[in-house]
């Protein structure tokens, strides 16, 4: 059966591990201090740990002297000495009477030190002692943030009063105001003193910041701790059989993951049109960690992507933009597709049956299917032209961009852009609607190259930017470093394959 220190103990370690960063350096600092103050050489050890006796003849070594006038010599004790600075002496004589009469007074003044080191020592441990036994005795609980909560309804409802409130939400410390921006779902941690006064408050801000509130002394003061984030790279890699979307997730990446690497490329490959069965794309990414544990994943580091036996490769730079292994950046005058890829139904056709007029008719353009309220973007940056409604297109846009270039958007449900406008590259123009000529929710999209309609798709674009010329030596050593890596791990995956193939025949 444990006793009842090894279960203090324990409690202690425990308390100690949940305190916050500033309190935990506190008391390893007041800990190394003590461990020093203990280890320092006591006064029976400067003498050798020796017995002295009154009456006892003994030696005593003297410090170097300055010889006076008649043959003696004048001793002056250093400050730091256990005996006390007197008069002259005869050093080839010693005075034993004289020492053995000053013998007591020596012994009580060292006994005086000792005790002030005791005391002082003593004292230091108790604050420390105080200190975690008044951690050990904080009664902490946990509350959620429900809706229409907020900082003063929640101490409200745990009892404390409207005083402690203002307090709280007035610490010392730049960041006390998050507070007041409590989101639903958050947790605090919340502990009560001895005396029911609120001691500390903890709230996690994200998986890496956490902002504390202490009660120090009268006052409350707060400070924010950011744990550190280790980076580690990831590899993964897919061959299309159905959709990207679904080779992506059989390869382990997140929704955000497929829709960033889609987004890096999307200048350049439709990937709900152009996508074919074989294809096949590889990718390193950022994987983060906190303390040893893996909390998600970060950028795209370098990314491959063969497409109907097109290679297309794009790289990561220092200014979060992505390049191809020339320097051209992956980010072009159009987009490819206005909406998320995963929601094309039909490609562009010179005909199709209209499913609302029962009969066969040119399609000029490329229909979105997605629920209604679906947000839709810009192509390109241009000016609205256009933004109305007909019985015929629904809630329409039409935006001019320059060079003879025009997009038709038609069907919204709602529009978010009026005439005259002018819009950027990904921005919100529209929501997916079933309005004017449409037989459920989607986007008609249209693409015209001086009046003429092109497919959207595979029209030629504008040459992508290339990077600066001062960062151009810097971007081609890192690009070689991510081809590198990626191809690496792509070769110790496929011989990894290799090895298994022979395993099995």
């Amino acid at each position: 059966m444990k006793t009842s220190s090894t279960i203090l103990l324990k409690k202690l370690v425990n308390i100690f591990q949940n305190l916050p960063k500033l309190h935990r350096s506190i008391i390893i600092a007041s800990s190394c201090l003590l461990l020093l103050l203990l280890i320092l050489p006591s006064g029976e050890e400067s003498t050798g740990g020796e017995n002295i006796q009154i009456g006892q003849r003994i030696e005593v070594s003297l410090p170097e002297s300055v010889v006076g006038s008649g043959g003696t010599s004048i001793v002056t004790t250093p400050k730091h000495s256990a005996l006390p600075q007197r008069n002259i002496i005869n050093p080839s004589k010693p005075n034993t009477k004289v020492i053995a009469e000053q013998l007591p007074s020596l012994v009580n003044q060292q006994n005086v030190q000792e005790g002030n080191l005791a005391s002082s020592t003593l004292e230091k441990k108790t604050k420390v002692i105080d200190s975690i036994e008044e951690f050990a005795n904080l009664s902490w609980q946990t509350v959620k943030v429900n809706s229409g909560d907020s900082l003063a309804l929640i101490l409200k409802r745990l009892g404390f009063s409207a005083q402690t409130t203002y307090a709280v939400s007035t610490a010392q410390g730049k960041d006390s105001d998050l507070l007041k921006k409590l989101n639903v779902g958050d947790q605090l941690r919340i502990a009560s003193n001895e005396t029911q006064q609120l001691a500390a408050l903890e709230y996690p801000l994200s998986k890496t910041d956490t902002l504390f509130i202490n009660l120090v002394g009268n006052s409350y003061q707060s400070h924010r701790e950011t744990k550190e984030v280790e980076i580690r790279e990831g590899f993964s890699y897919g061959i299309i059989s159905s959709s990207f979307w679904n080779a992506g997730v059989s390869a382990g990446l997140s929704d955000s993951q497929i829709i960033n690497f889609a987004n890096v490329f999307g200048w350049d490959i439709d990937f709900a049109l152009d996508i074919r069965a074989g294809d096949s794309f590889y990718i390193t990414y950022e994987k983060k960690y906190i303390e040893g544990e893996y909390i998600g994943t970060g950028n795209i580091l370098a990314a491959e992507i063969t497409n109907q036996g097109e290679v297309f490769h794009a790289i990561r730079f220092t200014d979060d933009e992505y390049y191809s292994p020339d320097g051209r950046s992956m980010r072009k005058a159009f987009l490819r597709a206005p909406v998320n890829f995963k929601y094309i139904s039909s490609s562009f056709k010179p005909k199709r049956f209209h499913p609302v007029q029962k009969r066969w008719k040119a399609h000029r353009g490329i229909d979105y299917a997605a629920k209604t309220g679906t947000p839709v973007v810009a192509a390109g940056n241009g000016k609205v032209t256009h933004s109305t409604y007909n019985k015929y297109n629904g809630n329409y846009v039409f935006i001019q961009h320059g060079n003879g270039i025009v997009t038709k958007y038609l069907h919204f449900s709602k529009r978010a852009v009026k005439q005259g406008q002018r819009v950027k590259q990904g921005q919100v123009i529209g929501y997916v609607g079933a309005t004017g000529l449409s037989a459920g929710p989607h986007l008609h999209y249209e693409f015209l190259l001086n009046g003429v309609h092109r497919n959207p798709r595979t029209v030629k674009l504008p040459d992508a930017r290339p990077i600066a010329k001062k960062y151009k030596k810097a971007f081609t050593n890192l690009a070689a470093e991510r081809l590198q890596a990626l191809s690496g791990a792509k070769n110790a995956l496929l011989s990894t394959q290799t090895s298994d193939i022979a395993a099995n025949d």
